[in-house]
């Protein structure tokens, strides 16, 4: 018969182990000693009926069940934490909570969410970094950025998804400045998820005929773009996603070579929170810097 869990206090100790992976580490968070860490962690364990660390000589490392357990724990202590968070009152103001795709947040949001915080720096800004869907009604998300189907009549519309080819200046052989479509054969075609993209841009130019490389794929647009820095072959992804490599010449654009997605990014809001001031700060913020990347897209190049 399976013991019941008669007392969460382990879980908390749990979860801070298992974000440092060290109990040393977690007891400086939490102001303890990492033997107290440990035993209460044991004491979990015990009352589970199975293991939820490999303890190593210098490090820990979650057993599979134990990284199962981290993932529910962790989404579960911060849905308390919003919700004690909510009901003191008072703080709901200075706390904003951001839920964004893996991609926009590593390649753009977080290497410009500083401009907002010095507008706004009575604000404390929290980033969730994931590609799956989040409850708008709860306390735990207050806006989320999302791509899905969109037209400029949506009055939570961004901005379309423009796709650009891209490459590192490290693929050019000496003396070339630049690359063309005609060079496409002679690289790795690098594409997210599925070749349909590159596919149809290619038929579009006249160039599907002959030979393509495709034989690098992705599941992530910020992987994708780090591999074209890393000159691993021509990308093809997001202007948005690119756009900050783009602009410091890290990466270079095939003129011409581009194409509107029928998707697009929209703004959701809690609905709870869409009246707060918080919320109209960051979304008049957020139009602005998008209006900005979107002026930069080549005129002769936007579909």
């Amino acid at each position: 018969m399976n013991k019941p869990l008669r007392s969460l206090s382990g879980l908390v100790d749990f979860d801070c182990a298992a974000r440092w992976g060290s109990f040393k580490l977690a007891a400086q968070e939490l102001h303890k000693t990492p033997a107290a860490i440990s035993l209460q962690v044991k004491q979990l364990e015990a009352a589970l009926g199975f293991e939820l660390f490999i303890r190593h000589p210098r490090h820990i490392t979650l057993t599979e069940k134990g990284q199962e357990l981290a993932v529910t724990v962790r989404r579960v202590l911060g849905e308390l934490r919003a919700k004690v968070e909510a009901l003191r009152g008072g703080d709901e103001e200075k706390i904003l909570r951001i839920s964004t795709t893996h991609s926009l947040a590593i390649k753009w949001l977080v290497q410009r969410i500083d401009r907002f915080t010095k507008l706004h720096p009575e604000l404390d800004i929290r980033i969730d970094s994931t590609d799956r869907l989040v409850d708008l009604n709860d306390d735990n998300t207050d806006v989320a950025l999302r791509i899905m189907t969109v037209d400029h009549d949506d009055p939570d519309f961004l901005f379309h998804v423009r796709l650009v080819a891209v490459y590192s200046p490290s693929l050019l052989a000496p003396g070339e400045t630049a690359l063309t479509p005609a060079d496409l054969r002679r690289f790795p075609l690098l594409y997210e998820d599925s070749t349909d993209n590159w596919i149809r841009l290619l038929r579009d130019h006249g160039l599907l005929k002959g030979k393509h490389d495709f034989s690098r794929s992705y599941t992530n647009a910020a992987v994708l773009v780090q591999a074209a820095l890393a000159g691993h072959g021509v990308g093809l992804t997001h202007y948005t996603i690119a756009y900050e490599d783009i602009r410091s010449g890290a990466l270079k654009m095939i003129p011409g070579f581009t194409a509107t997605y029928e998707r697009g990014y929209r703004l959701l809001v809690n609905p709870g929170k869409r009246g707060m001031g918080k919320i109209a700060h960051f979304s008049a913020w957020l139009r602005a810097e998008i209006a900005e990347v979107e002026r930069s897209f080549p005129p002769s190049s936007a579909a």
